[in-house]
């Protein structure tokens, strides 16, 4: 059988008519063995998510790489209006706080997160906090860290790895290079 004009510019010249193209379609649909079509906007979240949880992820390291210590990223998608992930850390000193704070901060500016608040004009703190919408990184003094726990009111949001491959557990919960540090 001849396949008329119509039927070959449908199904781009082959010999298979349009209506029997579109009725293969609607079976592979009915069997759920279609691409499920993304709802409006659900990529364009998915991939700002998969963003915002790889600067967590990089804000981590810096936190260990200026040396703070008991470092961890937790996912509070789902169970936070304000923000998707939390990154905490423990400094030594205001000096070492404030310092990593900026690192942060700058790191942000080049991920493009940059930070809507932050405390690190303050002349003395205990507690160095940056909002960065999707991300809010916490640096405490120890004390201060046990004292408010935040670890413990988001209880129920995973841990996410983030330390580099190589890297091994140091007391505290923290990580060090193998390297020597």
């Amino acid at each position: 059988m001849t396949p008329s004009p119509d039927q070959e510019r449908a199904d781009g010249g082959g010999n298979r008519p349009a209506a029997a193209h579109r009725g293969r379609r609607r079976d592979r649909e009915l069997l759920g063995l279609a691409r499920p079509q993304a709802a409006p906007g659900e990529n364009d979240r998915a991939d700002a998510e998969g963003k915002a949880r790889a600067f967590a992820i990089e804000a981590a390291r810096v936190l260990h790489d200026d040396k703070c210590s008991d470092v961890l990223v937790l996912d509070l998608r789902g169970k936070s209006q304000i923000t998707d992930f939390l990154v905490i850390g423990s400094g030594t000193s205001d000096r070492q706080m404030k310092s990593t704070g900026e690192d942060v901060a700058e790191l942000g500016e080049q991920q493009g997160f940059p930070a809507a608040h932050h405390n690190l004009r303050e002349h003395r703190a205990d507690w160095r906090v940056l909002d960065l919408v999707d991300v809010i990184v916490h640096i405490f003094e120890p004390n201060t860290r046990a004292f408010y726990d935040l670890e413990m009111m988001w209880g129920d949001a995973p841990d996410i790895e983030w330390a580099r491959p190589g890297d091994t557990p140091r007391r505290g919960g923290a990580f060090s290079s193998d390297e020597g540090e």
